[in-house]
């Protein structure tokens, strides 16, 4: 690539959607716009939380990212490039972990640097560093039945940060933890993030979860979705989940952001109303 390509794929966002609408048939033949004209640009080492109502295009906008979809118009770019399949340079983590039942942790954590081609000795070196970084070391022989909620989180962390991702997609990766477990999880998961600066998006229901964790939070609007607002969250870093939502400044964020959002769900719930008429 010439030095000046180089210069600009450097300078320009790690992920960026450009006038973007994503439309797709339904089971019974219906067509249906998820994303319309939508714009999005995440800076290298930002970490950016996407809020909205249900359904209305939030884990669309990943899959775009990934490659699994295409844009029906407009480009998605990954580090100033057009997306074209699916990146090695993206890490994932989803509601339901991606953990083989009848492997043990440090199995199941190996296994992407494997795939990769990484030599075994030096995979399960690497395996047992990430399990220590997430105080899993000790456990490295049990499986996941054996494993509580957080524990299993724990591992798909290691699991994901282990192939060292430069973005890494989340979609509401901690939803289903208790609300003790997922603020010791938001902690666990920002001090990885600062170790690692990947450029994060981060889906979620949860308004508060995004402004403790994020950098930006994108609110988008009910079905056929698109950005409504952009808030940039001039919370200090870093950040402990536990106490930053005592924070003047964060309720401030808190209120402002779910006056916002307030109408988009309420559209949004109209529209599932109508829908089901």
């Amino acid at each position: 690539m010439p030095s000046e390509a180089l210069t600009a794929a450097a300078s320009a966002p790690a992920i960026e959607l450009i006038n973007v609408t994503r439309r797709f048939v339904t089971p019974d033949g219906r067509a249906m716009t998820a994303l319309r004209d939508f714009d999005m640009a995440v800076a290298p080492g930002e970490f950016v939380a996407v809020v909205g109502p249900t359904g209305c295009g939030k884990s669309t906008t990943l899959n775009l990212v990934t490659g699994l979809v295409r844009p029906s118009a407009g480009e998605v770019r990954l580090m100033g490039r057009p997306v074209s399949g699916i990146d090695p340079r993206i890490g994932f983590a989803f509601q339901t972990d991606a953990l083989f039942p009848w492997r043990s942790v440090i199995d199941n954590v190996v296994a992407g640097p494997l795939f990769r081609g990484v030599p075994r000795d030096q995979a399960y070196e690497r395996a047992r560093l990430w399990l220590q970084r997430v105080r899993l070391d000790g456990h490295e022989k049990k499986f996941p039945h054996q494993l509580s909620g957080g524990m299993r989180k724990r591992v798909s962390l290691a699991q994901t940060f282990i192939n060292e991702p430069e973005i890494l997609l989340m979609d509401e990766p901690f939803s289903a933890l208790d609300v003790q477990t997922r603020i010791l999880m938001h902690d666990e998961l920002l001090r990885l993030w600062a170790e690692r600066k990947a450029s994060v998006v981060f889906v979620t229901h949860d308004l508060e979860e995004a402004i403790a964790l994020a950098d930006k939070v994108f609110v988008l609007t009910s079905g056929p979705a698109t950005v409504k607002s952009v808030y940039r969250v001039d919370l200090p870093r870093p950040r402990v989940v536990s106490e930053i939502r005592y924070d003047k400044r964060f309720i401030e964020l808190s209120r402002t952001i779910w006056d916002d959002l307030r109408d988009e769900v309420q559209r949004g719930a109209a529209q599932e109303e109508a829908l089901a008429s």
